[in-house]
């Protein structure tokens, strides 16, 4: 007999973990299906050369992009999902995010919901994956209902330094929402230690505010709770009408497992969400299940981001350098009424990251040696929105793999956002012309490899001609059926995504719970 569960959750990470914890405690049968295992804790977690250079957690997988090209794309496939190696920048998107934006190249939509509905989600998901901030230094913050639970991670001298000079200089400076287990007032306690490998690495000690140590681990300390891993999820088989999903079908170990629960969630990040929706057409929804808008893989989206350095004059001795953010270009300038987007530091650059690409920085300044770059180096990411376009989209290719069509947008206010950080920089203690790419955050020169932030592919709203999902985040033409990622986003902002589909799982998770006929609020969050 077929194992039968409440719910079925597919994927681990932002969205699949975080809803896997809120859902544990309400004694309902859950079922976590993962397509990898468990990242493991090893010495090469924290060696740079090992997880830059030689791509040791990048998942093999082989996409398309439109003209049929093969490439690796920088996925990764754990219990935990992309937040096992991402930066655990927690950042609201802003309330105006969630209205109608026009941007340079296009309009951002409206979202089905307001901020007002997503903020005490928000403040739930601060809560549980123990975000550090300060508010009141953003000019651009939306209104929060609580203070971050714990305090902001302080700046080490060189960005103390750099923190000062931007203030000094008019703008805001601010200290950038981190989720990470530290305790600056009492570090022999701390679980994490603040070392440079953070940002892209996996975290050894476990001190990463990521999904499968806040999310799946909690989750599984409940007995109602399962957790299969190396399961990957194939298709889904509906009933005859194609009205509900009856059948989840497993490849595990080459061999085929299937599984049936009265709600089954799909969170597998936007392009592999999309994929198993249009892998798993019937008679009943020809072009991909839910797809009846046929906006199943369509909208895709990734940050139109920019990783670079700057060489201080002074060296940069700092080690964990993730701690500054600034927004004050977020919503445009003086002379340019479009949104430019969010500047944030990135981890700080460390010499073997630069082997094996392109030696830009050295071509460019040829007195400097990798070493020398990398001890004056001030790294920062750039981040401005992309918009939705039809045409961005996920397709299948013949064998069934991922196909990405995609043409970037907002290519002059990212520009514009860039020429920002160089003309400040110029004043604050660097060397004016000596702002380089950072090849190391993006590792491929196909612009749709580096997709960490990717969104959109299954968007949410009230009308079934032009989304997927509900404002539940329900499909709309299959009743049991959710979309709980990045997927649903109508847009995606300028700031990095994690927080907003935690948040989103936690609101569904209430839905949900109310469909199961169980408490909404079953834990309270330690």
């Amino acid at each position: 007999m077929m194992d039968r569960y409440d719910v079925i959750v597919i994927g681990t990470g932002a969205g699949g973990g975080t809803l896997a914890r809120d859902l544990a405690p309400t004694g309902k049968r859950v079922l976590l299906l993962e397509r990898g295992g468990w990242l493991p804790r090893e010495p090469q977690n924290w060696l740079s050369e090992d997880v830059f250079v030689d791509n040791r957690y990048v998942s093999e997988d082989t996409w398309y992009d439109a003209v049929g090209k093969t490439f690796q794309p920088q996925v990764h496939y754990y219990v935990g999902g992309a937040t096992k190696l991402y930066g655990a920048a927690l950042y609201r998107l802003r309330a105006e995010d969630f209205g109608e934006l026009q941007h340079h190249d296009g309009v951002s939509p409206v979202w089905p919901i307001e901020y007002d509905q997503m903020e005490p989600y928000y403040a739930k998901a601060e809560h549980l994956y123990q975000v550090h901030g300060a508010r009141g230094e953003d000019p651009t913050e939306p209104p929060a209902s609580a203070p971050y639970p714990f305090p902001a991670v302080s700046h080490e001298p060189r960005i103390q330094q750099l923190s000062d000079d931007l203030e000094a200089a008019g703008h805001h400076p601010f200290h950038a929402p981190c989720g990470i287990m530290l305790d600056e007032g009492n570090m022999p306690y701390s679980a994490c230690v603040r070392c440079a490998n953070c940002d892209g690495f996996p975290c050894a000690v476990h001190a990463k505010s990521d999904a499968e140590v806040l999310g799946v681990r909690p989750a599984l300390e409940h007995d109602n709770v399962t957790l299969l891993t190396g399961a990957r999820v194939v298709r889904l088989e509906t009933n005859p009408a194609g009205t509900a999903v009856t059948e989840v079908v497993v490849d595990r170990d080459g061999a085929e497992e299937r599984y049936a629960a009265d709600i089954v969630v799909v969170s597998c990040g936007a392009a592999n969400s999309a994929q198993l929706l249009l892998a798993s057409a019937t008679d009943k929804h020809p072009n991909g299940l839910a797809n009846g808008s046929d906006q199943v893989g369509r909208n895709y989206m990734f940050h139109n981001s920019s990783a670079v350095l700057a060489l201080s004059k002074e060296p940069n001795p700092t080690v964990f350098q993730k701690t500054l953010g600034l927004n004050d270009f977020y919503f445009g300038t003086v002379g340019f009424g479009f949104p430019l987007g969010n500047i944030q530091m990135v981890g700080k650059s460390q010499a073997p990251m630069f082997r094996g690409e392109k030696p830009v920085q050295t071509k460019l300044a040829p007195t400097w040696s990798l070493t020398d770059i990398a001890k004056h180096a001030v790294d920062f990411w750039l981040s401005t929105e992309d918009l939705p376009m039809a045409n961005n989209r996920v397709t299948l290719a013949d064998d069934g793999r991922i196909r990405i069509h995609y043409t970037p947008t907002n290519d002059v206010p990212k520009q514009r956002l860039y020429d920002q950080l160089r003309s400040l920089l110029g004043h604050l203690g660097m060397h004016e012309h000596h702002l380089f790419p950072r090849h190391a955050y993006l590792k491929n020169d196909i612009p749709v490899a580096g997709c960490a932030h990717q969104a959109g592919t299954c968007v949410f709203g009230t009308d079934p001609a032009s989304s997927v999902l509900d404002v539940d985040c329900r499909a709309h033409e299959v009743d049991n059926l959710y979309v709980v990622d990045t997927s649903c986003f109508p847009s995606i902002g300028a700031v990095n995504p994690a927080l907003t589909a935690m948040a989103n799982a936690l609101r569904v998770g209430d839905h949900l719970k109310e469909r199961l006929g169980v408490e909404a609020q079953t834990e309270v969050l330690a």
